[in-house]
């Protein structure tokens, strides 16, 4: 009779604390995907629910990040729910996107006319806890603001992604200094892959993993996102072949 009771108790405070949180149930756990080489060296196997992570583009994109875009649209079509992406500059290619498995319809559109609104639409995104990720565009990420969306992220469970486009190559060096996020990923256009006969072939990746808590960083040469959002390990790395999934040392945050 005792264990019920405080059983009762327990599972009624349980309720009004989801109440209170917004009746939405936190997220835990990590988005694998679905490589094992890339899960094997991040922390619970995947990306973080809960967690900041930040992608930019590298070698010819790095101004314009679109790489890193498609492959943060792939995440974010592997989540479930609508995805908030808030950005500042309204050139975002739509059917580039759903290729990556990301379609419109899932997507709330937020322009704003300065940085500093985007971080605070990507705040209350991430705190309000009912989407299936928050996707920020941003030029700077300073480490008090980074540090709010990782907190803000930590409380809800919705997984922060943020994109790192920046005007000019000048600006790029920003991406070296510190933030509170829990990964940080550079994604460089690389030759697609070889098809048996003449043609275009599915477009190829540097994937690397620069910084992660808890983690080492690596790189990997993979196949860009399909239609469900999934990248593969890329079989034809031609002469950076000796450098897929190869570790590159500790790096905590």
């Amino acid at each position: 009779m005792i264990t019920a009771a405080r059983n009762r108790v327990i599972t009624d405070l349980r309720d009004r604390i989801a109440s209170l949180e917004g009746g939405s149930a936190r997220k835990v756990g990590c988005l694998a995907f679905g490589v094992s080489e890339i899960d094997a060296v991040l922390p619970g196997g995947g990306l973080a629910y809960g967690g900041l992570h930040e992608f930019a583009g590298g070698g010819s994109g790095t101004v314009d990040g679109a790489a890193a875009a498609l492959c943060v649209a792939g995440i974010a079509a592997r989540t479930k729910g609508q995805i908030l992406w808030c950005m500042t500059r309204p050139d975002l290619f739509f059917p580039a996107l759903a290729l990556a498995g990301l379609h419109p319809d899932r997507v709330v559109f937020a322009e704003a006319d300065k940085e500093e609104d985007v971080l605070a639409t990507m705040e209350e995104g991430l705190g309000y806890g009912g989407l299936g990720a928050v996707v920020g565009e941003l030029v700077r990420l300073p480490m008090t603001a980074s540090r709010r969306l990782q907190l803000a992220a930590e409380k809800t469970g919705t997984m922060g992604l943020v994109v790192r486009r920046w005007r000019r190559q000048t600006e790029a060096s920003d991406f070296g200094q510190p933030t509170a996020s829990t990964s940080r990923w550079r994604v460089s256009v690389l030759p697609s892959e070889e098809l048996p006969v003449p043609g275009v072939g599915r477009p190829r990746w540097l994937l690397e993993l620069m910084r992660v808590k808890a983690g080492e960083c690596a790189e990997f040469i993979v196949g860009a996102c399909d239609a469900t959002g999934r990248i593969h390990l890329s079989s034809g790395s031609g002469d950076r072949q000796d450098q897929t999934g190869r570790r590159r040392g500790n790096a905590h945050l």
